[in-house]
């Protein structure tokens, strides 16, 4: 009588929003076992064949319950702008210790705010840490979080991204809900700052492939990434691409910085937004070149990622199109 299969490493995915169900499809497609966490009911989000688990994430014993049995915890979570100063880092600890208790390894999604206004732009893991934004500040305290964390037992291993862009990116800072409908109907896409400045932007399911590489070849553990990424164009150059995809010319657009700052007045999220801009006035380069070297896979290609996008955003937002029109 032959014996039963060894049970399959459980990888746990906390966040539904823009890049977990993305890792827990992958992570599924590879034949590991799967829960998500998010604090909400699931929806369509919640991919065949995983385990779904309601949990708050600022909740330290709902986390502890839903991370039980993980051999990697991956953290996609993170607060709307106008909630980090109260539940950034407090979030971070409690991710932390839950992966602690379960003896996890921590793979961590974060952004590039901690590296403020890089040397001549551009970014690579070595760059010191220099935030120019309070939100900034606040993602090097909990990247130094995560980096001592290493000291008291647990693999942690962060995958730095861009700006979104992909089907599904919602919240991405140019290329999300206000862009899609209006770039449909053929009006310009706005631009929070220099539309020519060379900018990074991270093709969302590059980033979440670039996750589950982290989460499962041993050559990432403990280390810091920067995730696969294009080289950086004028934000002007991509949505003139995009436009190419829509087929028909599409332009950019400068929103003005006055205006911006007078809309932060009577709202709380656009004042938040305001104070990110700086990335946007000069070169914002991200340079992925030691994952490249060291796993063989770079970015998707925009000739692949932006009809894909395109084709998602015709779906999603045909409604939205008519009403900008």
């Amino acid at each position: 009588m032959s014996s039963p299969p060894p049970p399959r490493p459980l990888h746990v995915v906390f966040g539904a929003g823009q890049i977990g169900p993305l890792v827990a499809r992958g992570l599924l497609a590879r034949g590991l076992a799967v829960r998500l966490v998010r604090r909400g009911r699931f929806g369509a989000e919640l991919p065949a064949g995983a385990e779904g688990v309601q949990a708050d994430v600022l909740d330290r014993a709902a986390l502890a319950a839903a991370v039980r049995g993980a051999a990697v915890v991956y953290h996609c979570v993170n607060p709307v702008y106008t909630a980090w100063a109260k539940q950034l880092l407090p979030l971070t600890d409690g991710v932390i210790a839950a992966a602690t208790g379960a003896g996890a390894h921590l793979v961590v999604l974060d952004n590039l705010y901690m590296y403020g206004r890089a040397p001549e732009g551009r970014m690579t893991e070595a760059t010191p840490v220099a935030p120019c934004s309070r939100k900034g500040e606040l993602r090097a305290r909990a990247s130094a979080e995560l980096i001592a964390a290493r000291g008291r037992g647990v693999a942690v291993t962060i995958g730095r991204a861009s700006d979104f862009i992909g089907a599904g990116a919602h919240q991405a800072a140019v290329f999300g809900d206000r862009f899609w409908p209006r770039a449909l109907a053929g009006k310009p896409g706005e631009v929070f700052g220099d539309p020519d400045a060379l900018h990074a932007y991270s093709y969302i399911p590059d980033v979440a492939a670039g996750l589950i590489t982290l989460g499962t070849d041993p050559r990432a553990r403990d280390r810091l990434w920067h995730l696969p990424v294009n080289p950086a164009t004028s934000t002007r150059a991509l949505i003139a691409d995009v436009g190419r995809a829509l087929g028909h010319p599409l332009a950019a657009t400068r929103f003005p910085p006055w205006l911006l700052r007078g809309l932060g007045v009577f709202s709380p999220m656009l004042r938040e937004v305001a104070e990110m801009t700086y990335q946007w006035q000069a070169p914002f380069i991200l340079d992925d070149s030691r994952y490249r070297a060291t796993f063989g896979v770079g970015a998707t290609p925009w000739a692949e990622a932006l009809p894909a996008t395109v084709a998602w955003a015709r779906g999603h937002y045909r409604a939205g199109a008519r009403a900008a029109a």
